[in-house]
């Protein structure tokens, strides 16, 4: 698991017979979170988030579904997802998915629905920032003001210049 990121809600999901991507939207109800604080945006996808999780609702066209005028719109309804975490089960019951899981759609019949990013994002608060040493954050970034230093004033201005 340590070489596999955690899904979340936002995450960028692909049908290999789509030609658009879509963002996973978690439907199921559990009160699992992860990388925020608030515990209100970022609601991990499990294996129990079924049917149409996705925010558009489609992947754009469907390639398994040719038509007179190109193809018929993709609807997906995924039955089941593949590739989860296992060893963790949530409070729906559901099965942690990992950038790895893949689902099945009723259309394809089989895993066609892959991830491409996560979902998560980094989102320091001030606690982590009063809390970071000065002396490791000056060499990671020597343009930022170590605290207690004072602003000085510029000793020109762009007209000088």
């Amino acid at each position: 698991m340590s070489d596999v990121a955690v899904v979340c809600q936002g995450a960028m999901c692909e049908c290999k017979y789509g030609f658009t991507p879509d963002r996973l939207k978690v439907i199921s109800t559990h009160k699992e979170y992860i990388n925020e604080t608030n515990g209100s945006q970022k609601m991990i996808a499990t294996s129990m988030d079924i049917g149409q999780p996705f925010e558009a609702k489609t992947f754009g066209q469907c390639k398994l579904q040719p038509s007179s005028s190109g193809y018929l719109p993709c609807v997906p309804n995924i039955l089941q997802w593949q590739d989860f975490y296992d060893k963790i089960t949530v409070s729906n019951q559901g099965k942690i998915l990992t950038e790895e899981s893949k689902a099945t759609c009723a259309i394809a019949g089989a895993p066609c629905v892959e991830i491409t990013f996560h979902g998560q994002t980094a989102s320091p608060t001030q606690s982590q920032a009063d809390q970071a040493d000065e002396e490791i954050h000056s060499q990671l970034n020597p343009l930022a003001r170590p605290k207690g230093t004072l602003k000085k004033p510029a000793k020109h201005t762009l007209e000088e210049l």
